[in-house]
């Protein structure tokens, strides 16, 4: 049975854009205002400072002709992609940032920082990559590293009860999200797969972590209702996609778009803006609130960690919750962490029972019509 998606989409859909308004308000009222590109940045040491996040990363191959004057041809779309749009002056959250916070995760990214570097103020995190004897000691300290330069920078204490308060905040968005993602753990799911994504994503374009909490909820009780009064927006016939890999903002339509066009239904998001960064919270109560932060982005499971078992432990989760038919893994061209990961994750889908297809993709449109016909393929073979 078909219907219209809930008006509440649209919001989402519109969030990016508007955001634009809401930074540069918030510049105009005093605020302070942080470029990240990682989910490894800890937000709750950002929000106990009084500064606004924004998302950098670029999602479009518009300015990655600008980029290539400085970077080489064959790097990942997406550093390409936000350097462009910073050296070219084209987007206003690179614009209103006081600073921009990065991560030592891809080599990639590492050096592009250096080169923002020369146009903003930018503070890099040094990010153990592994599950070594002393990593999460390490972790801890850059952490409360980041917390001393923020005081510094902006001449205020930042006390532990404001990153106790800015915690539990942020627990209820990361709940806020799961349930939203969870919805399609529902035989049919309850929404595409797509319009979730967009939701997601658009979510991080609010600054505000209370309306976001109400705006996600308001949605997943809309679906809900939705769904319990009969209505179907994807076939029982649908088989059921979990997507893996890289951030896919800048490929969704030729991906994630393109399976459910063909008749799929992608009902998981593993990847770093979907549920992998929202599965573990912060223990507010913790007697060491530094140290409860740092371990819960430490238990993200990226490529760039070795061994990467943390993201294994997830994907076979994931796969059983949301029962998987497929698995569809999204690389970004020259990504070499996931790239070379594919291999392991295919192994784990053999083991698990579960088709697997790895591709690898840019921000151009070239090869849309290739990748929808080889996703067609893999669905129906399925």
């Amino acid at each position: 049975m078909d219907f219209e998606l809930p008006a509440q989409f649209a919001q989402f859909g519109d969030a990016r854009k508007n955001g634009f308004l809401r930074v540069k308000k918030i510049k105009e009222n005093g605020g302070r205002v942080a470029g990240t590109f990682c989910t490894f940045t800890p937000q709750e040491i950002l929000d106990a400072a009084g500064v606004s996040p924004v998302s950098l990363c670029g999602m479009s191959e518009e300015t990655i002709p600008a980029a290539e004057a400085h970077l080489p041809k064959n790097m990942c779309p997406l550093i390409k992609s936000s350097y462009g749009f910073a050296v070219s002056d084209k987007c206003p959250y690179t614009y209103f940032s006081d600073i921009i916070v990065g991560e030592t995760t891809c080599d990639g990214k590492k050096k592009m920082y250096e080169l923002l570097g020369k146009m903003k103020d930018v503070y890099l995190l040094h990010l153990p990559q592994g599950d070594r004897e002393h990593a999460l000691e390490q972790w801890t300290g850059e952490v409360q590293r980041f917390r001393e330069f923020l005081e510094q920078r902006f001449g205020e204490e930042i006390s532990d009860e404001a990153i106790r308060e800015a915690a539990r905040l942020r627990n209820k968005e990361r709940a806020a999200r799961r349930r939203l993602m969870e919805l399609q753990k529902a035989q049919p799911p309850m929404s595409s797969g797509y319009a979730i994504y967009k939701a997601l994503e658009g979510a991080g374009f609010y600054f505000d972590v209370k309306e976001v909490c109400r705006e996600l909820t308001r949605l997943a009780d809309q679906l809900e209702a939705d769904y319990a009064a009969g209505q179907r927006p994807v076939s029982e016939k649908a088989k059921r996609i979990l997507i893996t890999g890289c951030p896919i903002g800048g490929v969704l339509e030729k991906t994630v778009k393109a399976i459910e066009a063909a008749g799929g239904a992608v009902v998981c998001f593993e990847n770093c803006s979907g549920i992998k960064a929202t599965i573990d919270e912060v223990d507010a109560d913790a007697p060491d609130i530094i140290a409860a932060v740092a371990e819960k982005y430490l238990k993200i499971g990226c490529a760039v960690m070795t061994p990467d078992i943390r993201r294994m432990d997830l994907l076979r989760r994931l796969v059983s919750e949301y029962r998987a038919d497929g698995a569809v893994e999204i690389d970004l061209q020259a990504c070499t962490t996931y790239s070379v990961e594919s291999y392991t994750v295919r192994k784990l889908m053999e083991e698990l029972g579960v088709p697997y297809m790895a591709i690898e993709t840019d921000y151009s449109v070239s090869d849309s019509g290739q990748l929808a016909t080889r996703l067609e393929a893999f669905l129906e073979m399925l």
